[in-house]
């Protein structure tokens, strides 16, 4: 069935980012961040490109995205790490989900869902190493430590990985980004010092920005996330051969001949200049197209660019294509990899104030993602 708008993703592209990143990552493994649905992606269709593009793991925020995956036939590790009171830990242990633990108090709630499940579940310890949002402080980082090792004695937990996570790596030069890597290797120390962060452990902090620019933050895994999906984590160095995966169209819905001086949309925020048609694309806030883009964002329509003529709606806005010929059904190019001159993501996120990862991962779930294979497989050289 026809659709009024839809997300086509490709999949090969997500292949050949991964493995350009694998490329770049020097020898360490790689997670590929796989949270809200796949940056708005897709999440198993997508994880699985990601897997097929050479990592070996996964990563989602929440639990309930981990066990989305397996139910999806994933069976490659994967690590939740923003896990609250209440999640479903029991199953996740069960279904053989990597935790991550931040606070001595979570330890005792994923204990106590090892000792229901029978097994001992897998943890990574994550420290707060100047980020401050996730993560043990490091004052806390010794306490955290003595009882995840405590808890291993006793057979419950397996320590798998020490982590932490860069505030700025996608801010070229900025004094924080050794500052944490400092504070990590302290925390490292203190870990193995301690017995808890053997040749077996795996150490990880790097995320997009960093795989790409700071091969000293490497480790032994890498987790990159928006770049994956072709979108640049530091725009201002460029795209780094990236090819963006998603292409967001509609199909318009109606035309109409209107007179000079037609207000269009709530407020009337734009009046036609001149006789002119006007064309109403389905999309709208409820789909994630902020209502911010009103008189600033770009389409592709009818072979040229149209800016959104008056307020954005929740299902809806309008274009002013001025006499050309456009008809209901033709197709609109919100964004894509811009082959056709279309608008990227890039573009839409440098016009509206904000981060590609907030473009993509706002599209809603009225929007159907069509996985197609499009782009070649093989990298090129960035």
């Amino acid at each position: 069935m026809a659709t009024p708008a839809e997300a086509r993703v490709d999949l090969a592209a997500i292949r050949r980012n991964v493995a350009l990143l694998k490329e770049r990552a020097g020898g360490a493994e790689l997670m590929g961040a796989v949270k809200a649905d796949a940056y708005g992606h897709g999440l198993v269709p997508s994880a699985k490109a990601v897997l097929e593009g050479g990592a070996s793991r996964l990563g989602t925020a929440f639990v309930g995205e981990a066990l989305a995956l397996r139910a999806g036939g994933v069976t490659a590790p994967v690590l939740a790490w923003l896990i609250t009171p209440g999640e479903p830990l029991d199953r996740a242990v069960e279904e053989d989900i990597e935790l991550s633990a931040a606070h001595e108090g979570l330890l005792v709630e994923i204990a106590a869902a090892a000792r229901r499940a029978g097994r001992p579940a897998r943890l990574h310890l994550e420290a707060d190493t100047g980020m401050g949002r996730g993560g043990a402080p490091l004052a806390a980082w010794p306490g955290l430590l003595s009882k995840a090792l405590e808890l291993r004695a006793e057979g419950v937990v397996e320590i798998v990985g020490v982590w932490s996570h860069f505030a700025c790596a996608d801010v070229p030069g900025h004094p924080s980004v050794g500052q944490q890597l400092e504070a990590y290797e302290s925390a490292l120390k203190q870990a193995e010092q301690a017995g808890a962060a053997g040749s077996s452990v795996i150490r990880h902090v790097s995320n997009s920005a960093a795989v790409l620019t700071l091969p000293a933050a490497r480790f032994d895994l890498v987790r990159p996330g928006i770049a994956m999906y072709g979108l640049s984590p530091v725009p201002e160095l460029g795209d780094f051969g990236l090819r963006p995966a998603m292409t967001l169209t509609a199909r318009i819905a109606l035309t109409k001949r209107v007179p000079e001086e037609s207000g269009v949309s709530y407020g009337h925020l734009y009046v036609t200049d001149r006789e002119t048609t006007l064309g109403l694309v389905p999309l709208g806030y409820a789909d994630g197209i902020l209502r911010h883009a009103t008189g600033r964002a770009e389409v592709l329509a009818g072979g040229r660019r149209r800016k959104v003529a008056g307020r954005v709606c929740m299902d809806q806005f309008v274009i002013d294509v001025g006499d050309d010929p456009l008809s209901p059904g033709d197709e609109v190019v919100l964004f894509g990899p811009g082959d056709g001159g279309e608008p990227t993501v890039q573009e839409w996120a440098d016009t509206l104030g904000t981060i590609t990862h907030e473009i993509v991962t706002r599209i809603g779930s009225r929007v159907p993602r069509v996985h197609q294979h499009v782009t070649t497989d093989t990298p090129e050289r960035p």
